[in-house]
């Protein structure tokens, strides 16, 4: 892995270390000295001292002969999910939402090909895939990812769709003419649907939340079991109050933007 920066300030040390976090998942939350090299490609020297850094900055904890990460890795994403401020703002709309409508509903932001959720307020259902704060998905397949997706002008939109995804759900790759063609529907009717295009079983409906300039920044989505709601059901009786519960958090960001900023001065 060494010599990935192309940047003359790129440090691979961070890198490494980022990418023995990156190796654990769902399906391999305690690795082995062994397994952590093998999997980040790392000799194993190197990743033992990687790895003995992260355990006495807290993010990892030793096992007998395993790793594995603290709690303290979510400290990671939560700082991004403050500083966007998303959940304070999201959370009341999302939870009124979820009364509504008895169904799950999510938000997520564009992180090159996929979407990134970055709030959730869930139901009770089972479903085919597990969702949860940090989770990604191919944004082609979900209806969060096309609204994102069509945001974005011919050069940002190849762009994201050239970057390889990081999400641990494979998809078939959509056909570019028919994206594109999705693509621009969404950006008419303002809001997307994916219909069991993710994995069997899920279906959902999404729409943009906008900050204070316009631009859309994040999604917002109601999903639904495919076996207990139809699609029309899923838009005759849900869209509107998604819809409604985007406009609300996009106005909430805008006037959180037009609130003046103070400093506030050591000794003040």
């Amino acid at each position: 892995m060494a010599g990935r920066g192309e940047s003359a300030n790129f440090v691979e040390s961070l890198a490494r270390g980022l990418d023995l976090i990156g190796a654990f998942s769902d399906v391999h939350t305690s690795m082995s000295l062994a397994e952590l090299a093998a999997a980040t490609g790392l000799a194993r020297p190197t990743a033992h001292r990687l790895l003995q850094t992260l355990i006495e900055l807290g993010f990892v904890r030793q096992q007998d002969s395993t790793f594995e990460l603290t709690p303290r890795v979510l400290d990671l994403g939560y700082a991004f999910v403050s500083s966007q401020g998303l959940w304070q703002l999201a959370r009341p709309h999302l939870e009124d939402l979820v009364r509504v409508t008895g169904e799950s509903s999510s938000m997520a932001q564009l992180d090159g090909s996929d979407i990134v959720y970055t709030a959730r307020v869930a139901v009770p259902k089972i479903v085919a895939l597990r969702v949860e704060i940090g989770t990604r998905f191919p944004a082609s397949v979900t209806s969060q990812g096309k609204v994102l997706l069509a945001a974005l002008d011919a050069d940002a939109l190849s762009t994201a769709l050239a970057t390889p995804s990081r999400s641990r759900v494979v998809v078939a790759p959509r056909d570019a003419d028919d994206l594109g063609q999705e693509l621009q529907l969404v950006r008419e009717r303002g809001w997307a649907l994916a219909d069991e295009e993710l994995a069997p079983g899920i279906r959902s409906i999404a729409a943009p939340v906008r900050d204070g300039t316009g631009a859309v920044r994040a999604t917002v989505n109601v999903t639904v079991h495919a076996a207990e709601t139809s699609t029309e059901h899923l838009i005759d009786r849900h869209l509107d109050p998604l819809l409604a519960t985007a406009d609300h958090i996009s106005a909430d960001w805008r006037r959180l933007a037009e609130r003046p900023f103070v400093a506030v001065l050591d000794g003040d």
